[in-house]
């Protein structure tokens, strides 16, 4: 057996068990104890790791030295508008990104070992690639999915929020209610706004982290209303009736919008499926008896 194939066996015997220590692995017993100790007001205690939680640390450091720091950051900034779920932490994406790429790189290295052919060398370095940038695919998937969520949420809080505002309560009231009675990715992101707030940060700071975590335009647009009442003393019960017809109009507009390119869509499965079966039962008698007629 020559020594790239042996290497390339090595590499896959390697990655494949951590890959699947990287996927359902449970969250990490520190991180777990940091999430409770906030809760509690405690403080974590540092002699609790186990021995495989150790080396699991150190593997995960070594995924991050050998990551690029733009990546890392580009990373870190979508997992922020995906939520943060806790399966997905950012030592084990970077981890799952390295071994992703070494179990691709190895299987085409074999692949290629045994055609031998310049388009398996093609074929190898785009499945390499791939590899690599799966687990950014599905993070951009789920970072997009929630801000279609938080952006189909927006017109029902805003409303609950003026209701609220012109019942008498003050903004930060407002927001700590619809984040209350809400339980989708919206109230999440208000519930930590305010949380913000209270641990020091500015208005307009807790605003504006508010609208990069979302990335959804018209919470943005909403957010940068709420701060030029803030700032030039505007009722904030006006602005919230405001944007709260305006974001009900967009979601009728976006509505209507998706009403409209339902029979463009549907044109290619039409096309493609229900025509020829329809021409096939509509025209087959009549070539078949054109046919026997000329047999004859």
């Amino acid at each position: 057996m020559s020594p790239s194939v042996m290497l390339a066996v090595a590499a896959l015997s390697l990655s494949v068990p951590l890959l699947l220590w990287s996927m359902f692995a449970r969250p990490d017993r520190v991180a777990a104890q940091s999430v409770a100790n906030l809760q509690r007001g405690l403080l974590p205690g540092a002699d609790n790791l186990a021995p495989g939680e150790r080396s699991a640390g150190g593997f995960a450091a070594l995924a991050r030295r050998l990551t690029p720091a733009g990546t890392v950051r580009r990373l870190d900034l979508q997992l922020t508008r995906a939520g943060r779920p806790h399966s997905w932490p950012l030592q084990r994406l970077l981890v799952g990104k390295l071994l992703l790429c070494l179990m691709a790189g190895g299987l085409s290295l074999l692949y290629i070992r045994s055609t031998g052919s310049p388009i398996a060398v093609v074929i190898g370095i785009v499945v390499t690639t791939v590899g690599y940038f799966v687990p950014d695919l599905l993070l951009s998937s789920r970072g997009k999915e929630r801000s279609k969520r938080i952006q189909n949420e927006l017109a029902d809080t805003l409303d609950q929020m003026t209701i609220a505002v012109e019942a008498g309560l003050g903004f930060d009231s407002a927001l700590a209610r619809s984040g209350k009675n809400g339980n989708g990715p919206l109230a999440e992101e208000l519930v930590r706004t305010l949380q913000d707030i209270q641990v020091g940060q500015s208005r307009r700071q807790a605003y504006e982290a508010l609208a990069t975590r979302s990335n959804v335009p018209d919470l943005r647009r909403f957010i940068r209303a709420v701060i030029q009442a803030d700032m030039y003393g505007i009722s904030i019960a006006d602005v919230l009736r405001t944007q709260a017809d305006e974001m009900r109009l967009k979601r009728r507009q976006r509505a209507e919008e998706k009403a409209m390119q339902i029979p463009v869509k549907v044109i290619f499965p039409l096309m493609l499926c229900i025509l020829p079966v329809l021409f096939i039962v509509l025209l087959g008698p009549a070539v078949m008896d054109i046919v026997a007629a000329f047999s004859a």
